[in-house]
């Protein structure tokens, strides 16, 4: 990068050098220390791996930019940071994106393309398609460890997925067995509970008589779902209801089946609800199932795997499930059995994938005793081990794992981990191993199959902190970076993802696989929205880097980033037909002020004198500076610390824009055009320049980047000798952090500037309202208790280069001038000398002095009223009471301030 800045900003030429950089020296590699004596930490994050179908949108940029600023933030603290990538092969959404691709492609289904030939079509796309999210943040500034990048169907991954099955196999926590299962009949796989989204649903409640075998009445059942009604088995009753004893025995002839069921007493039926009878169907009902095993009833299970109707439902079979639903509705009302329908709002799952509502289906499925992992997932928060931030995150993993079914992990796919089960043909026994057997480990026969299905693609990434890490091998990798530090994540994978790492996790590894989980929001379109490509309500953040620049769109993203909710990002259309938000805008000004602003600054840095500088060469304004520094480093630790990522995009604006441009650029000026002076500003303002990109970097780290590499040709060291340096460095990459220096935190000093800072915005204000040129130089009288107006007297020379006064007289006992433009804050009186239109001013100061005795007359009245002083802590009181005091004074002040005027 060139020394000298360029006089536009422009983010794309920057970003491409800076990586390229990056990527020259190697920055983003971490290694396990080879010498055992060494004690540097290590931080470790892994990347949650976007799948391989994907394009890089909001949640994206948003989730990896937060895990930059922590790796970029930890790294220059000087830990050993490895920030582990990679992707995942995502089952469902992979197979069928490339599903549809040969169906458009070659008019062939999977079945009739063969399971060799899908798979070999599926790695194809992957090879082509599968790593290009990966480049994309790679341009969003992603400091990932690529050389380490893995995906979970490699060979690593493999071992380790291989692994887990055998061992928990061997342990009884893997078995198989047929039970009712969330059945997504266009994917045509089961579903685990957690892959279902539920929706609100307008439907109906259909009820439907259901005669007595012996011809001496009927039962009226309720059913949302009458097509099911073709594979009931029985009728249920509460036991307690006073039907119980003359129904429970008898049968029922089921309509347009003609199928003889049994009416059974079972507590399940809730006899307030509904008709008080249940159709039980075992096989298309997860409670039916459960009433079934209890009352050995038949599973009549009347779908196929598409949801059409299978030969066991009669004349309905080959029909859709909703077309069958018209047809049964229709024959009943034919027959006279359709009683009413009722209008019904009810919760639908769905599935997450295809978005198609679930069918429970009865089917054979492997499945994971999950209550003996989850016991020990349980403690580990209960404990304090993992942290989630914010806290409230808890309640969603403890409810989930205290409640928690067994996990389904088989999925009726071919794009996956293939189940590493064999079926020997000739004794019926199951064989499994790390390796791929030859021969029933039984009986020895040859005449073994393996499971066709694969495995839930969530049973690979939950052992993604271990399986990356090269486990099952005991690598130094392994030993070094295991536990990982953090895990930054969204909200709905909690249950999906993040529980499941923390029970195998502690199962392979015995201990917890990260300290520290941070839940950040979701991105939402201004009308609180979740943004999605089928509503055309999202940002497509490579447009927004395209537009803005990296920085930008990560500055802007961190300061939206808050512990209590998810952020709103109102979207419009610019003239293109692109969606953009006027969010980025913060991030882009910011970008752009820090541009101006550091060339500025450099341009007054210009061939600075070797000569040193130590504290007693501080001004007030350096010293003032240096201590805002430092407060940002103290604040900016423990906020990150903390994982609140607005807070401290929000000190660095502050400090960069307010305090340091607005007012100690100013506020040197003077002494910059003073050759014996002028060493001693352009040290501190070299340093804390360095300072600010330093703290910058995390959050915007190209633009830093390239500013601090310009900054170096100017000065190589930066510091105040006994009082603060930095270590230098040829990239900010490698820089170290900023080192805290409590000692020069000066709170008083800090406090005597705001009083300054006062007086100058006051007599600004009355520039503005007077209309006096900033070029013509005023006398003023200023007003203050003694102490005040010392610290004025003695920094008066700031407020004269700053305000452009010609002479100011300053006490506790100074009159107004005649004619004097006035300005008060607190107890301090500001006049302006020869401005005034008497009436105007009095006009102006009985509306501030009408303003003020609102305040007054409301304060009053609360401590006027018994209720609020016995009620209240006496620490409110007292506020009120002090606050009551400053009021009166002021009304005083201004009363005084219009008396004065004639």
């Amino acid at each position: 990068m060139t020394e000298q800045l360029s006089t536009v900003y422009e983010p794309k030429e920057l970003e491409t050098t800076a990586y390229k950089q990056w990527l020259a020296l190697n920055a983003f590699h971490a290694e396990p220390p080879a010498n055992p004596d060494d004690k540097t930490l290590p931080y470790c994050i892994m990347i949650p791996p976007p799948n391989v179908t994907g394009a890089l949108h909001m949640g994206h940029a948003l989730d990896n930019t937060l895990q930059d600023i922590l790796i970029r933030y930890r790294r220059m603290q000087g830990y050993n940071t490895l920030w582990m990538p990679g992707t995942d092969h995502a089952g469902i959404a992979t197979q069928t994106v490339v599903e549809k691709q040969v169906l458009a492609q070659d008019g062939k289904t999977r079945h009739e393309l063969g399971r060799d030939e899908l798979l070999k079509r599926i790695w194809s796309w992957k090879d082509q398609y599968g790593n290009q999210i990966l480049d994309q943040l790679k341009g969003l500034g992603a400091s990932c460890d690529w050389e380490r990048t893995r995906f979970t169907l490699d060979d690593t991954c493999a071992k380790a997925v291989r692994k887990t099955f055998v061992k928990l196999f061997e342990d009884g926590l893997i078995y198989r067995g047929k039970r009712i299962v969330n059945w997504d009949p266009v994917t045509q796989t089961a579903l685990a509970d957690d892959e279902v989204e539920h929706q609100e649903v307008k439907g109906h409640f259909w009820h439907i008589k259901y005669p007595l075998a012996d011809g001496s009445g009927h039962v009226v059942v309720a059913t949302t779902r009458p097509e099911t009604m073709l594979g009931d088995t029985a009728v249920a009753i509460n036991p307690k209801d006073d039907r119980a004893a003359e129904l429970v025995g008898k049968t029922i002839m089921l309509p347009l089946m003609n199928r003889e069921i049994p009416i059974i007493a079972d507590d399940h039926v809730k006899r307030d609800e509904g008709t008080g009878c249940l159709k039980v169907t075992p096989a298309h009902d997860p409670n039916d199932y459960a009433i079934g095993l209890r009352h050995n009833l038949e599973q009549i299970n009347v779908m196929n795997p598409d949801a059409s109707i299978n030969e066991l439902g009669g004349k309905y079979q080959g029909m859709d499930r909703y077309e069958a639903r018209k047809a049964v509705i229709a024959d009943l009302e034919a027959q006279g059995l359709l009683v009413k329908v009722v209008d019904h709002i009810h919760q639908v799952g769905h599935s997450y994938r295809s978005h198609a509502v679930i069918e429970p289906y009865l089917s054979d499925q492997w499945y994971v005793k999950v209550g003996p992992l989850a016991k020990p997932g349980i403690k580990a928060v209960e404990d304090g081990k993992i942290k989630f931030h914010p806290a409230r995150y808890s309640d969603t993993y403890l409810n989930w794992l205290k409640g928690i079914r067994d996990w389904c992990i088989s999925r009726q796919l071919w794009w996956g981990h293939r189940i590493p089960i064999w079926y020997c043909a000739d004794c019926d026994e199951l064989t499994t191993g790390i390796e791929d057997p030859t021969e029933c480990q039984h009986c020895k026969s040859k005449n073994i199959e393996q499971d066709p299905d694969v495995l839930d693609t969530w049973f690979s990434s939950s052992l993604w902190p271990f399986s990356t890490l090269g486990w099952p091998e005991e690598t130094p990798e392994l030993k070094y970076y295991y536990p990982t530090s953090t895990l930054v994540t969204g909200r709905d994978i909690i249950t999906l993802w993040v529980s499941r790492m923390v029970m195998l996790g502690i199962y392979n590894m015995g201990d917890v696989p990260f300290k520290d989980v941070f839940i950040h929001g979701t991105i939402l379109d201004g009308k609180g929205e979740r943004m999605s490509k089928s509503k055309g309500n999202g940002v497509d953040p490579l447009a927004i880097i395209d537009s803005y620049g990296a920085d930008a769109m990560r500055f802007s993203l961190a300061q939206m980033t808050t512990e209590s909710q998810d952020m709103r990002m109102p979207v419009t259309q610019d003239e293109n037909g692109m969606n953009k938000s006027e969010k980025f805008d913060i991030g882009r000004n910011f970008c752009n002020k820090l541009w101006n602003a550091s060339r500025f600054a450099m341009m007054n840095l210009e061939n600075m004198s070797e000569k040193p500088v130590t504290a007693a060469d501080l001004k007030f304004e350096d010293k003032w500076i240096l201590s805002r520094l430092n407060d940002s480093i103290k604040a900016i630790n423990v906020q990150l610390d903390e994982f609140k990522f607005s807070d401290p995009a929000n000190s660095l604006y502050k400090f960069f824009w307010t305090e340091l441009c607005d007012w100690y650029l100013e506020l040197i000026k003077p002494r910059m055009r003073d050759e014996s002076q002028k060493h001693v500003a352009q040290q501190v303002l070299a340093l804390v320049l360095d300072g600010c990109l330093r703290l910058m970097h995390p959050f915007m780290p190209f633009i830093t980047e390239g500013i601090f590499q310009s900054l170096n040709g100017l000065c190589k060291n930066r510091g105040i000798e006994g009082v603060m340096s930095l270590k230098s460095s040829d990239n900010l990459i490698n820089a170290h952090w900023p080192e805290l220096n409590d000692s020069l935190i000066d709170c008083e000093l800090e406090q005597q500037m705001n009083q300054i800072q006062t007086v100058i915005r006051l007599l600004r204000d009355i520039r503005t309202r007077y209309q006096v040129a900033p070029r013509d130089s005023v006398n003023i009288t200023i007003k203050a208790a003694q102490e005040t107006a010392n610290i004025f007297e003695s920094q008066k020379h700031l407020i004269a280069n700053l305000a452009n006064i010609a002479e100011a007289n300053i006490g506790p006992d100074v009159q107004k001038p005649a004619n004097a433009a006035t300005a008060v804050d607190g107890e301090v009186e500001v006049f302006v000398e020869g401005v005034v239109d008497v009436e105007a001013e009095r006009s102006r100061l009985s509306k501030q002095l009408e303003t003020v005795m609102k305040g007054f007359n409301g304060c009053q009245a609360k401590l006027n009223n018994e209720n609020f002083v016995s009620r209240a802590k006496p620490e409110v009181v007292e506020s009120e009471k002090q606050r009551l005091e400053q009021l009166r004074e002021q009304v005083q002040t201004i009363q005084k301030n219009i008396d004065d005027l004639g």
